[in-house]
């Protein structure tokens, strides 16, 4: 399928995702604030059940509240805390169809004179590590459906250099990677996996960025349009792809180049 027919598809899926999500079990980690609690949102709009997953307890009970779901607190880092998440998510609601692994954190830190072991491992373990335990806790459950759809938070610098933030740019890229590989690495187990990569969207991650995005007259990208392309991604039927959203463009699958095969040695 070419990105444009995939792109088709997704918009039809739009039409649609009320049918397609009800009765339909999704986990969103990262779901207290910022772009897990606009896409809980849509999600549930679309007739999915719920379990929102963070360590903000507070904010994530409101969000279930706000659902009709469930909250479960979750270190995204620690690998037994995401596999008691997807349990709890089974006992709650007999099953998972869909996760979401959009918890994240931002770096804090260069590989300068300002590096900090801490910051580094903290971003590394909610932004990577969350991602590859998340998948690995889920895989089984959605196996046991049948199937099912995995999308995961990267950015849009996973797709670009980002001189001012290598560390954030290195594991949103591991999570671009990991997307356009496991994509067709589930295709057997009828498990689909896609990445989102929006510009700066209104979360907390941006919090430091605000004053230099209004300097620079920078659009904040709405929560919701995440949201609703997540919405998109999942009811549609592409695998490892990897949507950017830009402000002022329509989102759609990222259209990587290949890369060059091998050429005749010099010496031929």
């Amino acid at each position: 399928m070419t990105a444009a027919e995939s792109g088709a598809a997704a918009q039809r899926g739009t039409q649609t995702n009320g049918a397609a999500l009800q009765g339909k079990v999704a986990i969103v980690t990262g779901g207290a604030g910022g772009l897990g609690r606009a896409s809980a949102l849509a999600l549930a709009k679309a007739g999915a059940r719920v379990v929102v997953a963070d360590l903000d307890a507070r904010g994530g009970r409101e969000v279930a509240d706000m659902t009709g779901g469930r909250f479960r607190a979750c270190d995204v880092s620690d690998l037994d805390a995401n596999r008691a998440l997807v349990d709890f998510a089974q006992e709650q609601f007999g099953g998972v169809d869909i996760a979401l692994l959009n918890a994240g954190v931002a770096t804090g830190c260069g590989v300068g004179e300002d590096f900090d072991t801490s910051r580094y491992r903290r971003a590394m373990g909610a932004n990577l590590d969350g991602v590859v335990y998340g998948t690995h806790a889920v895989l089984p459950a959605l196996r046991a459906r049948g199937g099912g759809s995995i999308v995961a938070t990267a950015s849009l610098a996973g797709l670009a250099a980002v001189p001012l933030d290598p560390l954030y740019a290195a594991n949103k890229h591991a999570v671009v990677g990991l997307a356009r590989s496991l994509g067709p690495a589930f295709v057997p187990d009828n498990v689909r996996f896609n990445a989102v990569c929006p510009g700066f969207a209104e979360s907390r991650i941006i919090d430091h960025l605000r004053d230099m995005l209004s300097e620079q007259e920078l659009p904040v990208i709405p929560a919701e349009v995440v949201a609703d392309t997540i919405v998109r991604i999942i009811t549609g039927d592409g695998t490892g792809e990897c949507w950017f959203i830009q402000a002022g463009r329509e989102p759609e699958p990222f259209r990587f180049r290949n890369v060059p095969g091998p050429g005749k040695p010099a010496f031929a």
